[in-house]
């Protein structure tokens, strides 16, 4: 579908891009916009121990929970990426480059890691995970050209659901300001006056 600068009447909302660029917060702050629900993908798929749900249960899982009427998600594996793609309204896509989200993904990682933050169910980021096989820090740098051009292709597709394409932090800063003034301007619109 075309691309969008707006929520309008979207219930259904993905927020997708590369590892480290926002997602999570992005969906929190959308989910607390507009009051629909989110849910954190990690925190479903992930047990403690850093011990993965079975994709048999992931997609059987996801594929219930986009039947309802209103969620945000704060990503999509592969796996099931389309079965959301299908159900989905918007997709506000993070399609920042790889400096500003590889960046904020070191920070990150580095202030888990120090802070002793907890990520999901109790699991944690360590050093030792960061030099890993399958360390997040790895995945960055493996599947950034693939989800920023799955982004930028959803954008310029001619079905499918709309897309918000923020290519910076600030475009994402405008597009939540100008959303909060738009929701603020109607609900003054709909108050009775005395």
């Amino acid at each position: 579908m075309p691309e969008t600068d707006r929520l309008g009447d979207a219930q259904r909302i993905l927020v997708y891009g590369v590892t480290g660029s926002g997602k999570s917060r992005m969906a929190a702050t959308l989910s607390e916009l507009t009051g629909i629900p989110l849910t954190s993908v990690d925190d479903i798929t992930w047990s403690p121990g850093w011990v993965p749900m079975p994709t048999d249960e992931q997609i059987a899982h996801f594929d219930d929970l986009t039947t309802a009427d209103a969620w945000i998600l704060d990503s999509a594996y592969g796996t099931w990426r389309d079965l959301v793609l299908e159900r989905a309204d918007l997709v506000v896509a993070l399609d920042y480059p790889r400096l500003v989200s590889f960046g904020r993904l070191l920070r990150r990682t580095a202030a888990r890691i120090i802070d002793r933050q907890e990520v999901c169910n109790g699991n944690h980021e360590s050093w030792r995970s960061v030099f890993a096989r399958d360390s997040i820090v790895k995945w960055h740098v493996t599947s950034f050209r693939r989800k920023r051009r799955q982004m930028r292709t959803w954008a310029a597709a001619a079905t499918g659901p709309r897309v918000i394409l923020l290519r910076r932090p600030a475009h994402a800063r405008s597009f939540v300001a100008a959303e909060t003034a738009r929701r603020r301007s109607a609900q003054t619109a709909e108050e009775p006056s005395s």
